[in-house]
C-alpha cells in the first residue's frame, strides 16, 4: 500500500500559478513589511503596538533589558515604507528613497523624547517572489533597512530624497543594538 505524499508548495501542483487576491499591490506590500516587523520584534524579544490613529507613526517598539539605564523600558517610533522601485541588493553604500516633506518634517524633528526610525522594505516586483517556503524555513524577500532620519533637512517643494544606508538592514540583531544604544541614552 502507498502511502500519499503531499506536493511540493501545498496542494497546488508546482507548475500551477495560483489565483492571487485582487487587493491592490501596495496593501499587500503595507501587510508584508509588518510580518517583517513581527518577526524581527519577536526574536529581538521586543513588544509591538500600533498606535491608533496612527498619525504618520506606524508601530511604537519597546525593549526591556537589565542595561537599559534610563529607563526599564524603552520605546522607539517606527515608519515603515516598501517599494519594488529599487533592485533587491542595492550596489554601493546607500540608495534612494523619496518622502514627502510632511512626513519627512515628522521623522526629522529634533529634540525628541521617543526616537524614530524609518524601515524600508525593498521587495521583487512579482508576488510570486515574496516568500518561499520549506519544511525547515520561511524565507521572506528581500530585504528591510533602516535609518534614523532626525535633523534631515527638507530640500525638494513637496518632496524630498533621503539616503537609506545599505549596512544598516534591518534584523534582529540591529533592533537590539538600536534599543541598547536607545536604553543608554543614545540615538539609535
Amino acid at each position: 500500500m502507498a502511502i500519499a505524499q503531499p506536493e511540493r508548495g501545498g496542494l497546488l501542483p508546482e507548475h500551477t500559478t495560483p489565483s492571487r487576491g485582487s487587493l491592490a499591490t501596495t496593501a499587500c506590500m503595507e501587510t508584508l513589511q509588518v510580518g517583517y516587523l513581527h518577526a524581527v520584534a519577536a526574536a529581538a524579544g521586543c513588544s509591538l503596538s500600533q498606535p491608533f490613529p496612527d498619525n504618520g507613526i506606524d508601530w511604537h517598539v519597546s525593549h526591556s533589558a537589565p542595561g537599559h539605564t534610563v529607563d526599564d523600558e524603552v520605546t522607539i517610533k517606527v515608519q515603515l515604507k516598501a517599494t519594488y522601485q529599487i533592485a533587491p541588493g542595492p550596489p554601493g553604500r546607500s540608495f534612494s528613497f523619496t518622502l514627502d516633506n510632511d512626513h519627512l518634517a515628522k521623522l526629522a524633528r529634533t529634540p525628541v523624547s521617543v526616537h524614530k526610525i524609518l524601515v524600508v522594505m525593498i521587495v521583487p516586483r512579482s508576488r510570486d517572489q515574496w516568500l518561499r517556503a520549506g519544511h525547515d524555513r520561511l524565507d521572506l524577500r528581500h530585504c528591510c533597512y533602516w535609518t534614523n532620519l532626525a535633523g534631515h533637512p527638507i530640500t525638494g517643494r513637496q518632496r524630498t530624497t533621503v539616503r537609506i544606508p545599505t549596512a544598516r538592514i534591518f534584523d534582529d540583531r540591529a533592533l537590539c543594538e538600536i534599543m541598547t544604544r536607545v536604553g543608554t541614552g543614545g540615538k539609535p
